[in-house]
């Protein structure tokens, strides 16, 4: 709330002050506040219409809400504006994964890591797609690749357990998911 109120203050001396109106977002989706975070990233893009992160947030809070067509929108502009933004590529990739939109998914992930291969999360998001595409090997493969680049990534074990659970490999599993626990 205190960040919140800093961020109005500042707002109300400089009213164009697009990152206040961002970082205002920011706080409020982190609270739970989606449509307002909605509000201030919208307030930052209509002062500055080519701010790739307000929009990049702004897909976020339209994907939390299940606005993906809208998110993925965002998205898009995000990547007009600014084609080397990772973050929005694998944002784009699970707002597409949640569309079932699978392959796309996989492409915007592959992007995302064709600028950046040591994305850790772009590596783990893309393996989740490669799963619900029945493509285990694949899978456990990204998973690999993003457990190397982030050791001790949690969610990475966890979803390695899941495909090695898959495959019946289940001794591979129960390893997997121990070092996810760890």
């Amino acid at each position: 709330e205190e960040a919140v109120v800093a961020y109005s203050k500042a707002i109300a001396i400089k009213p164009d002050y697009t990152d206040a109106y961002n970082n205002m977002g920011v706080t409020l989706k982190d609270q739970g506040k989606l449509e307002e975070a909605e509000v201030a990233y919208s307030k930052a893009i209509a002062i500055k219409p080519d701010y790739a992160d307000a929009y990049n947030n702004m897909g976020i809070v339209l994907r939390h809400q299940g606005k993906l067509d809208q998110a993925i929108e965002a998205y898009t502009k995000t990547l007009s504006i600014k084609p080397d933004f990772t973050q929005a590529y694998n944002n784009m990739g699970n707002a597409l994964k949640d569309q079932g939109e699978l392959g796309q998914a996989i492409e915007a992930f592959k992007k995302a890591l064709l600028i950046k291969p040591d994305y850790a999360d772009a590596c783990n998001n893309m393996g989740r797609a490669l799963q619900e595409q029945g493509k285990l090997e694949e899978a456990i493969a990204a998973y690999t690749k993003a457990i190397s680049l982030k050791p001790g990534y949690a969610n990475a074990y966890n979803n390695m357990g899941n495909a090695l659970q898959d495959q019946g490999k289940l001794d591979e599993a129960i390893e997997a998911y121990t070092k996810a626990l760890s």
